[in-house]
């Protein structure tokens, strides 16, 4: 198999503004001349080998950040906005969306913005009741897939606010002790804690400074609530340095990524980047047993699996997504290749959704994308119970992966026969993008393609795709 060439021009020339070189002083770190530099940084060429290694050596950058980031987002998530029917022409080649990407980011970003707001506008307008007399009927992004586009393109890491967390949990005396460490913290401030039966998870009186937690909640779900909340009352300094920072279009948006940026807090404190990297390793990312080692459910390690992205000290990239059970996404990220849809829900085909089928149980899956990547898949549910007879119980599925060149590290994959070609299952993005020809589950036809009906032929669907 031939090796892909790499192609960083937008990651050197990133680089090189943050340390503050000239492209002379970089080439000669480099050792290599200024034109090619210059090549280099306008992917007119691809970076070498001997690059990388001087990367590495000069500056400790992982190289693995040239190669996994931005541009296979992007791409992905032009290919989708390109298969919305407005665009009737054909979809631009890969070569040439990878291009804008890797040279014009800034570009790519904008253009989906854009079609994001012509959606939005098409939206409203298909909705006059609710519109008319509106004073803020104006087109603008939505707060919600704004702040996700956000944790999207941060890699879904926050440094700043993932190194505070840990070391929140080392000067409190550690992971082991962290409930306990978060009631200590929040009466150095005045606040006290009650555990009252109540439906309400969270609810705190800044008057009284009295934080109330339902006793009805799971204890892993008491404990995270409490480091929110000691992240909204303790961390509130950095929390609003990293929201100017983001530069939110709307007071809303701002809201909701500053209960988000609380909940990240929470997530790395009870579960803090070195020792729960090492442990995931260590157990060989046995989901179940981190669980138990850190005092968390199991949607929460999950979660901090695909948040192990510290530059230097990298765990395995994980995709991890969260639908409900009409198939939406409601959380998704991903460190891998595979890029999940930003509209609509995930392909019928994958493991995902059979774990409402089988509660309780991990379902384990290999599968194969169109563009031929190879992933070993874990699926399971998650059910929310209010703790009452009586009380709705909000029911999930998520899913953990990765690409299956990891095996080895994870417990899941003993026993799975990783080369047998045909023990992968063909999954898609979705169906408005997705390759494959043949696919009993396909919703709708791929727009890129040609359709052939015949009247005098039904096969499982009722067109070829050609």
């Amino acid at each position: 198999m031939a090796t892909q060439k790499l192609y960083a021009g937008a990651k050197l020339r990133e680089l090189r503004t943050r340390i503050g070189l000239t492209q002379k002083d970089f080439a000669a770190k480099l050792g290599v001349s200024l034109p090619y530099l210059n090549q280099m940084e306008n992917n007119n060429r691809p970076v070498s080998t001997s690059v990388v290694l001087a990367l590495a050596r000069e500056f400790g950058l992982d190289v693995t950040e040239l190669s996994i980031g931005d541009s296979e987002r992007l791409v992905s998530d032009m290919r989708e906005v390109l298969s919305d029917p407005v665009f009737a022409s054909d979809m631009p080649p890969m070569a040439d969306l990878r291009l804008a990407a890797s040279n014009a980011p800034a570009l790519a970003r904008a253009f989906i913005e854009l079609h994001q707001s012509y959606r939005q506008t098409h939206e409203r307008l298909a909705s006059l009741d609710e519109a008319l007399g509106r004073e803020d009927a104006r087109a603008r992004p939505s707060p919600w897939e704004e702040v996700r586009d956000f944790f999207h393109y941060c890699d879904n890491y926050i440094d700043a606010m993932d190194r505070a967390a840990e070391h929140f949990a080392s000067s409190e005396g550690g992971y082991d002790n962290i409930r306990v460490a978060a009631v200590a913290s929040l009466g150095q401030i005045g606040a006290k804690v009650e555990f009252t039966d109540t439906d309400r998870l969270r609810s705190y009186d800044a008057t009284t400074k009295t934080l109330s937690i339902s006793v009805r909640a799971a204890p892993e779900t008491q404990t995270f609530q409490l480091l929110l909340q000691v992240a909204l009352l303790r961390q509130n300094p950095l929390l609003e340095a990293t929201l100017d920072l983001a530069r939110f279009q709307t007071p809303a948006a701002r809201d909701i990524a500053k209960i988000g940026l609380a909940n990240y807090f929470a997530g790395a404190a009870l579960m803090p980047y070195t020792a729960f990297l090492q442990a995931a390793q260590e157990s060989r990312h046995d989901v179940e047993w981190l669980a138990g080692r850190f005092g968390a459910s199991i949607e929460q390690v999950a979660h901090r699996l695909s948040t192990l992205q510290r530059p230097a000290a990298k765990g395995i990239p994980f995709f991890f997504v969260r639908v409900d059970q009409a198939g939406t996404i409601t959380k998704r990220h991903s460190a891998t290749r595979l890029q999940f849809a930003r509209f609509g829900g995930a392909c019928p085909l994958w493991n995902v959704h059979r774990a409402f089928e089988m509660p309780g149980q991990f379902l384990r899956q290999m599968a194969e994308t169109p563009d031929g990547v190879r992933y070993i898949s874990l699926a399971r549910d998650v059910s929310k119970h209010a703790g009452r007879y009586g009380a709705p119980v909000r029911r999930f599925a998520i899913a953990l992966g990765c690409e299956v060149g990891h095996a080895g590290s994870l417990v899941y994959a003993d026993g799975l026969d990783l080369n047998r070609a045909d023990a992968f299952e063909p999954i898609g993005i979705s169906c408005r993008i997705c390759e494959r020809k043949q696919c009993h589950q396909r919703s709708v036809p791929p727009l890129e393609r040609q359709l052939h009906v015949d009247a005098d032929t039904r096969d499982v669907l009722p067109y070829e795709v050609r």
